[in-house]
C-alpha cells in the first residue's frame, strides 16, 4: 500500500473513531440545574430541556415540584384545579396538632388559610405553609443531579416540623428519568401529633393534569395489575403508573414505594391524582411524633415513554431497589 493510501485509511479510521466519541457522548443524558430566587424557582433540565421545577417562592402556601414534563415535552401535573385548589401538583403535606389542647394545623388546606378575597382567591399571608428556608446542596453532573432543601412547616410564623428534602434526579435517555425523593419531617420544636384520616392525604400526592386522568382514558395499574381506582384505592402496592395516549404518543408516569418492609397503602382517584400513604400503624390513625423524633418516607417517580408494560415499569422498579441510592 502506498503512503497516500496508509494516510487516506488513517484519516478514514480517525473520522470513524470521531464520529463514534460524538454518537456516545451525544448518546449520554445530560443533567443541568438553572436556579433563579427571584422567582423562586429551581429548574431540572434533561438534555437542555425542562423536566421538573421546585416552586418555592415566598408568596406560595406549599413548595411543590411543577410542571413535570413527559419524555415528549408535555406537562403531566395541574397546579390549581377545581373543585380542589387547595392540590399542589406533587406535594406533601398532613393535618397535625404541635400539643395538647391546641387547634388542628391542617397544611394539607394550607391554601385556605389564607387572605379570601372578593373574587373567592386566596393569598398570602397564610397562617400554615411550607415555606423553603435554603438549599444544601446543588449539584449536576452528566446523568445525575442532587438536590438538598431545607423546609419549615410554621403556623402563624411559628415553626412545628423541620423538613429535610432530599431528591436525586437520574436521566435516563430518550427524555426519560427517574426521581429517587426522600423527606424527613422532626419534631424540633416540641412533640407533634398527626392526626390525619385515612381519606385525606398522600406521601407524595401527584394531582395529574385531566389529560393523563382515568375519565380521559388514562389507565391506573398497580404491581399486582389491579387496574383502575376501585381495584387499587386503600389497597397495598409496591407501585403504581397511570399512563396516557396524548396526542398520539403514550407516556405515564410510575410511582414506587422504598420498601421499608411495611404496608403502604394507596390514595387513587380516576379524576387524576394517587400516591400512598405512609406505613399502616401510623396511617388514618393518630400519633405523635416525640420532640427530637424525626418520621422519614422515601419514593422514587418514573416519567416514562409507552405504558406501563413498554415502559417497563415492573424492571425499572426492580433496578430502582437494586440500585439503592448510589
Amino acid at each position: 500500500m502506498g503512503r497516500l493510501s496508509v494516510r487516506a485509511a488513517a484519516a478514514r479510521v480517525a473520522i470513524v473513531l470521531c464520529a463514534a466519541a460524538i454518537s456516545v457522548h451525544a448518546s449520554k443524558p445530560r443533567l443541568r440545574l438553572a436556579r433563579d430566587d427571584a422567582s423562586g424557582r429551581l429548574t431540572v433540565l434533561v438534555d437542555g430541556r425542562e423536566a421538573l421545577v421546585f416552586q418555592y417562592g415566598p408568596a406560595l402556601d406549599i413548595a411543590h415540584y411543577w410542571p413535570m414534563r413527559s419524555p415528549s415535552g408535555k406537562n403531566m401535573l395541574v397546579e390549581k384545579t377545581e373543585p380542589y385548589p387547595h392540590h399542589r401538583s406533587f406535594w406533601f403535606a398532613d393535618t397535625v396538632r404541635p400539643a395538647a389542647g391546641e387547634r388542628d394545623l391542617s397544611f394539607y388546606n394550607a391554601l385556605y388559610s389564607g387572605v379570601k378575597t372578593p373574587t373567592g382567591d386566596y393569598v398570602p399571608p397564610y397562617r400554615e405553609r411550607v415555606r423553603f428556608k435554603s438549599f444544601s446542596r446543588l449539584e449536576a453532573s452528566r446523568g445525575r443531579a442532587d438536590i438538598e432543601a431545607d423546609l419549615v412547616w410554621e403556623s402563624d410564623g411559628r415553626p412545628v416540623l423541620d423538613e429535610r428534602r432530599s431528591l436525586v434526579v437520574r436521566a435516563l435517555g430518550q427524555g426519560e428519568y427517574l426521581l429517587d425523593l426522600t423527606w424527613t419531617l422532626t419534631a424540633s420544636q416540641g412533640d407533634v401529633a398527626f392526626v390525619s384520616d385515612d381519606v385525606h392525604y398522600a406521601w407524595p400526592y401527584l394531582r395529574l393534569d385531566p389529560l393523563w386522568s382515568g375519565e380521559k382514558g388514562g389507565k391506573i395499574t398497580s404491581d399486582s395489575g389491579a387496574t383502575g381506582q376501585e381495584a387499587t384505592n386503600m389497597k397495598p402496592a409496591l407501585w403504581i403508573d397511570t399512563s396516557n395516549s396524548v396526542d398520539g404518543v403514550t407516556e405515564g408516569v410510575a410511582v414506587f414505594q422504598w420498601p421499608d418492609g411495611q404496608t403502604h397503602r394507596w390514595l387513587t382517584r380516576e379524576y387524576g391524582t394517587f400516591g400512598p400513604r405512609r406505613p399502616d400503624d401510623r396511617s388514618g390513625k393518630p400519633f405523635t411524633l416525640q420532640q427530637g423524633g424525626s418520621i422519614v418516607q422515601r419514593v422514587g417517580v418514573l416519567v416514562h415513554k409507552g405504558d406501563v408494560s413498554t415502559g417497563r415499569v415492573r424492571e425499572r422498579y426492580e433496578e430502582y431497589v437494586k440500585g439503592g441510592r448510589k
